[in-house]
């Protein structure tokens, strides 16, 4: 029975990866280490004090006695172990290495920086159920593409279940072959090895090449603008006939009465 880390975050979209590094190190079986300090401050004060150093606050969970522990680490440590891109950090704390995961991470809504931080001891023997991105490729190699069509990519992110061990950074789903109108759902794709799809495969759309929408040249809407105006002159001209008509023959008949 694995461990629901969905409702929590477990990982985040905002989170900038790299699969080729992840991909290299899990077949070394290395992980990033990220060394913090145990955080005594608390407060809002303390925690703007912290940032002004150039420090981040954070939270890592669980563990063997349930108990959260409060840190605070160097911004630019934290952003390179981020962009790094593994889904598996080995945390130093308190003299303790503790395999976590990402669980949340609020961000500044301007600088795009990390504010705070929340991680989740994980066991690397009992599988997790957690969210991971889905990438797609190949699209500019689509026949449906090279046709005219567009791709819309309707799905970014899936829910699996696989030991932390095994958390992929991304899927990377190849689209190449997609032609026109076509739809690819979730059962046209195989899970990378000891991981679980946990969403429907038939109901999960991950992408679509769609037929654009024909938009009304220019040049037609012009000549129907141009036709409207030689109406238009048409009927006022009509009208200014019908208006000269009356008044001739009123000139005429006061002449014969003088």
């Amino acid at each position: 029975m694995g461990i629901d880390l969905s409702s929590f975050g477990a990982t985040s979209s905002e989170n900038t990866r790299a699969p080729a590094k992840l991909a290299r190190r899990m077949a070394e079986g290395q992980r990033p280490t990220l060394t913090v300090d145990e955080r005594p401050e608390r407060g809002t004060r303390a925690t703007k004090r912290l940032r002004r150093a150039g420090l981040v606050p954070g939270v890592v969970y669980g563990g063997g006695s349930g108990e959260s522990v409060s840190f605070k680490v160097d911004s630019r440590a934290l952003r390179q172990v981020l962009v790094d891109g593994s889904a598996l950090i080995d945390l130093e704390v308190g003299g303790k290495t503790r395999p976590v995961i990402v669980k949340d991470q609020q961000l500044h809504p301007v600088r795009d920086e990390v504010m705070h931080i929340d991680l989740l001891e994980v066991r690397l023997d009992e599988k997790i159920q957690t969210i991971v991105s889905l990438q797609v490729e190949g699209a500019e190699e689509a026949p449906g593409i090279k046709e005219g069509g567009v791709l819309e990519h309707v799905t970014h992110q899936l829910n699996i279940e696989a030991l932390p061990t095994a958390i992929p950074d991304a899927i990377v789903v190849d689209v190449s072959g997609m032609e026109i109108a076509a739809t690819m759902h979730l059962s046209e794709i195989s899970p990378p090895e000891g991981v679980t799809f946990l969403d429907d495969p038939e109901e999960t759309i991950i992408a679509t090449v769609v037929v654009p929408t024909e938009v009304e040249e220019p040049e037609e809407i012009e000549e129907e603008t141009e036709l409207v105006g030689e109406e238009a002159e048409a009927a006022e001209e009509a009208a200014a006939e019908e208006g000269e008509e009356p008044q001739a023959a009123e000139e005429e008949a006061e002449g014969e009465e003088s």
